[in-house]
């Protein structure tokens, strides 16, 4: 595939002022004067256009993008040895749906090669194009979506932001093994769309509940293969810059402590950082700094991973926890490096999912085992193989 085609090269005006060689921009290659070869990078970074649903037209309006890298770029490096690429914007489709296309094909394309997208700027609807980027791949999928609303609207008139997360519970063939929504707000939400969620062994965690307990979060994060991130879910004294501010919300902290975790998730191969609106944003574009922060956490997870994913090494001590009834026993593993809990979830009979049935867990799980009870993250997974 010729990236070329798919993409614009970057202003010069975003990169000229930045001095210091020990910047993020510094540290990165991006499409300025030609394509940098993406097959040997780690992360690609993809500006996505804003598409004005309501006047049916395209746009290669890219502000969104290039106000979070101007703030990116200016960063420090963080750890490790940087091998990411800035492929540049991508060119808006003739449609919506051409659009949603174009993203999958490119992600679809990068993870393939072992490159993990991060898409900035567009609407949320585009995780459509982040998440059929799987459809090809022949494994279930988990979904992160980090959002204030539930953006599960069956009506068409509501836009493509209001029910793309519908569309794609409802997506066929169907390729999602779970989906966990993070920081809805109640108030916000219809109660019908959780009792769905629930029904389906799907997890939503509500903005208080997340803030209360966001180190139990953590393993949720990390079981997802893809995460979404609408920035509308950051409080407005944080994050004016969106169309619809919300004054109660997740502070700039606690999305970055997200990120970071998301980064450290091995198995996560995309994440993409919508709804920014540079418009709405104030004078120093505080949003767009929120957002490049957020960034570089994430990418700072990314370089502390661990390579944790191979449980038949001896860096795992591995705990059976035999039970009262059925089932006869569950099984733990516990990272010797990170001291990370995860749980085994045997198939049914019959079952042939290519999927590996160790969840991550944590040290609460263990200890609900010990005292004859089964964890509710073993049930719900079992339940969803079945």
């Amino acid at each position: 595939m010729d990236l070329k085609i798919f993409f614009s090269p970057l202003d010069e005006e975003l990169f000229s002022n930045i001095a210091g060689h020990n910047t993020f921009f510094h540290s990165i290659r991006v499409n300025h004067d030609a394509m940098p070869e993406y097959k040997n990078a780690d992360i690609a970074i993809l500006g996505l256009p804003k598409y004005d649903e309501k006047k049916g037209a395209k746009s290669d309006n890219w502000q969104a993008a290039d106000e979070i890298r101007k703030k990116l770029y200016c960063l420090k490096k963080g750890s490790g040895t940087y091998r990411i690429i800035d492929l540049g914007n991508l060119n808006a489709g003739i449609s919506l749906d051409e659009t949603y296309l174009r993203i999958r094909e490119v992600c679809e394309m990068l993870i393939d090669n072992n490159v993990l997208p991060l898409l900035i700027g567009g609407s949320h609807d585009m995780d459509i194009g982040q998440f059929r980027a799987y459809e090809e791949m022949k494994k279930l999928v988990s979904f992160l979506n980090v959002d204030a609303t539930l953006d599960m609207d069956d009506d068409e008139a509501a836009g493509s932001n209001a029910r793309h997360i519908h569309g794609i519970l409802l997506h066929e063939p169907n390729f999602l093994f779970n989906y966990s929504h993070l920081g809805y707000q109640s108030y916000l939400i219809d109660p019908s769309h959780i009792s769905l969620l629930e029904k389906l062994y799907f997890e939503a965690y509500r903005l208080g509940h997340l803030r209360e307990h966001i180190k139990e979060m953590e393993p949720i994060i990390r079981d997802a293969d893809m995460m979404s991130f609408d920035i509308g879910a950051i409080k407005s004294l944080d994050a004016p810059g969106v169309n619809n501010p919300q004054p109660f919300g997740l502070t700039g902290e606690e999305a970055c402590q997200i990120c970071w975790y998301a980064g450290l998730n091995e198995k996560l191969s995309s994440a993409g950082f919508y709804e920014y609106e540079p418009e709405s944003d104030d004078a120093n574009k505080k949003t767009a700094a929120v957002i490049a922060t957020m960034l570089w956490y994430f990418v700072e997870g990314f370089y502390n991973r661990k390579s944790e994913l191979s449980f038949k090494t001896n860096d795992y001590l591995k705990y059976v926890v035999s039970m009262p009834d059925d089932p006869e026993a569950i099984v733990f593993y516990k990272s010797k490096l990170s001291e990370k809990w995860w749980l085994e979830v045997p198939y049914p009979d019959g079952n042939q999912y290519e999927r590996n049935c160790i969840v991550p867990c944590n040290y609460k799980d263990y200890e609900l085992a010990t005292q004859g009870q089964v964890p509710d993250r073993w049930i719900s997974t079992y339940s969803k193989l079945l």
